[in-house]
């Protein structure tokens, strides 16, 4: 069993910074891109940063420059720091991982999410 488990959500104001956490825990192999999504209301869930195993990194051209994505590979756990924050980050954020379980079968994850509210 494997789960995804995010943190650091809250309500910030804006301009305001926030730092989530996604700890990645089970019967893992080996855990090739970590990434978060994020869904605010009424709207599809939409990518927000990626970081692969060797450390290479992806953002959203929203997040570009505002947010980092970073990793603990010992840990099994990945980072987002979000600086100058808007209120349109206002979103439930997502942790996703592809991993690999013992039987070597590649999978993709999802955590529960995390609620970020960024107030005007």
């Amino acid at each position: 069993q494997v789960q995804l488990v995010e943190s650091g959500g809250g309500l910030v104001q804006a301009g305001g910074s926030l730092r989530l956490s996604c700890a990645a825990s089970g019967s893992i192999f080996s855990i090739d891109a970590m990434a978060w999504y994020r869904q605010a209301p009424g709207k599809q869930r939409e990518f927000v940063a990626r970081i692969t195993s060797g450390g290479t990194t992806t953002y959203a051209s929203s997040a570009k420059g505002r947010f980092t994505i970073s990793r603990d590979t010992a840990k099994n756990t990945a980072y987002l720091q979000m600086n100058s924050l808007k209120p349109e980050d206002t979103a439930v954020y997502y942790c996703n991982a592809v991993l690999q379980v013992p039987t070597r079968t590649w999978a993709n994850y999802w955590g529960q999410g995390t609620q970020v509210t960024v107030s005007s």
